[in-house]
């Protein structure tokens, strides 16, 4: 005889009730909370939306973190969840009922691994980076039922995320509605004025705005950015400069604009991830942005731009950079810069940075050699890239050679140096693999890296690299 675990019991007392609605939702007024989860789970996934309905309404906990069961698009049982909130602000629901919080949000939520006793996949998000599940502090709105959820917001928008806008636009006053990581991708100001009427910019902690607006329009939003008290992670991609000027539109103007924006920034106090990146009008204004931080910065992205000297000259002395953890500068081009300020930067950095992205900076010899020492202090690093930069095979070695402390290297990326090209810009693949082997038996005798990458520019014909790691793999048009 097989003992079976508590698991599979209440999987199996769901199914037996899943056979027949009208029984499951009779009984779940007598139903002991412990299989609600389980039986939620069952239901949701089979499309069982009558069930769904019942049990939001009768469900016994403080929270339904139903966003982590919608690992596939299902308007249907997405409705009948919408459902039974409206049957719950119009009283229509189980005296039972306890739920204070809907979390619509996609993110790994621990409720369902402790009551169900599985983490599966459908508790997880689907990207590039796990997300895990925080509860959100309680606010002065207690009596409202709370609804938790990301917005991914696009000119086009899915059926699913189209009905719950219209959906909360309809019940903003009857809700406490928090979306808490919001993305949005070309959407006009005034469609963005809109939702933010419906979601309060309060609750966001993550925005990520790409627009392709110019500074003045970008301006008209800076009130919003400035609401947004619980900012941890603001990213700012694709503004652009006015190309046409007209009376209304002088220099004069446009620098009135950027400081209005940039002293939004003083506002938010909890800012710890700030990524910039084509953001044109930046140039000359990094000091009064960084100037205006309140806190201090884990990651620093200021990327695709051209950096003046006063900009870089100032970062160094910027206290909001003092415990930086992640810095990115791909595509700021520093080869007419000094590269001393960066080295001091990374010199008060080197306890803590742990990812470093120079890739296409444009650098020569002599800056990778000024930089060098802080690099070789850095002693937390996991992430390296100098992709797209000019070296010789000289100056590169030795670099590699102060990098015998460099224990916690996960990933490092290095250009294939100048000596690996012929005098017309093409690739020498016998030179490239007989250099590449050089500099990596350089390296191992110092220390044995994780994983390390040498690679050529981009093929002229092909778009591919040839790369160097284990072994040579060259691109189609040498195989």
């Amino acid at each position: 005889m097989s003992i079976q675990t508590p698991g599979t019991l209440r999987k199996q007392a769901s199914q037996a009730l899943l056979r027949n609605e009208e029984l499951a939702i009779s009984a779940l007024e007598q139903l002991p909370m412990e299989l609600f989860p389980e039986l939620f789970k069952e239901a949701f996934k089979d499309r069982h939306t009558r069930i769904v309905k019942a049990m939001v309404a009768a469900w016994p906990f403080p929270c339904l973190p139903v966003g982590t069961l919608m690992k596939t698009p299902d308007l249907e049982s997405f409705q009948a969840v919408l459902d039974a909130v409206d049957m719950q602000l119009a009283r229509k629901f189980h005296a039972r009922e306890k739920i204070k919080e809907l979390d619509l949000r996609k993110g790994r939520h621990d409720f369902w691994t402790i009551w169900t006793g599985t983490e599966d996949g459908d508790c997880s998000e689907s990207g590039d980076e796990e997300q895990v599940v925080k509860v959100l502090p309680r606010y002065a709105v207690r009596r409202r039922l709370k609804v938790i959820t990301d917005l991914c917001l696009r000119l086009r928008l899915d059926e699913e995320q189209a009905y719950f806008l219209q959906w909360a636009q309809q019940r903003k006053g009857l809700l406490q509605l928090c979306c808490v990581r919001m993305k949005i991708w070309g959407l006009p100001l005034c469609t963005i004025k809109e939702i933010l009427s419906v979601f309060h910019p309060r609750h966001i902690e993550d925005l990520e705005l790409s627009m392709g607006w110019d500074v003045s329009t970008l301006t008209l939003f800076a009130s919003c950015l400035g609401q947004m008290r619980s900012l941890r992670k603001l990213s700012l991609a694709r503004a652009y400069k006015n190309t046409i000027r007209t009376i209304n539109r002088t220099a004069d103007r446009e620098e009135k604009c950027v400081r209005k924006l940039v002293s939004q920034f003083s506002k938010l106090h909890c800012l710890q991830h700030l990524s910039l990146n084509g953001i044109y009008f930046l140039r000359d204004h990094v000091k009064q942005v960084l100037r205006c931080l309140r806190s201090p910065l884990e990651t620093l992205s200021i990327t695709s731009y051209i950096l003046s000297e006063s900009d870089l000259n100032y970062v160094p002395c910027c206290h909001s950079l003092c415990q930086l953890k992640h810095l990115d500068m791909r595509g700021v081009v520093l080869l007419a810069l000094d590269p001393m300020p960066l080295r001091l930067l990374l010199e008060t950095v080197a306890h803590s940075l742990q990812s470093l992205d120079l890739q296409g900076c444009k650098m020569k010899d002599s800056q990778l050699t000024l930089l060098t020492p802080a690099l070789s202090r850095c002693t937390n690093l996991t992430k390296f890239n100098l992709y797209d930069n000019d070296f010789s095979v000289n100056i590169l070695k030795d670099h590699l050679l102060h990098t015998a402390n460099w224990s916690k290297m996960n990933g490092e990326q290095y250009p294939a140096p100048l000596e690996c090209y012929d005098d017309f810009g093409y690739i020498d693949t016998e030179r490239f693999l007989h250099i590449c082997l050089e500099l990596m038996n350089a390296l191992r005798a110092q220390r044995q890296p994780k994983r390390i990458v040498f690679a050529t520019d981009t093929c002229r014909e092909c778009g591919m690299r040839c790369v160097y790691d284990l072994g040579p793999r060259l691109c189609p048009c040498w195989q």
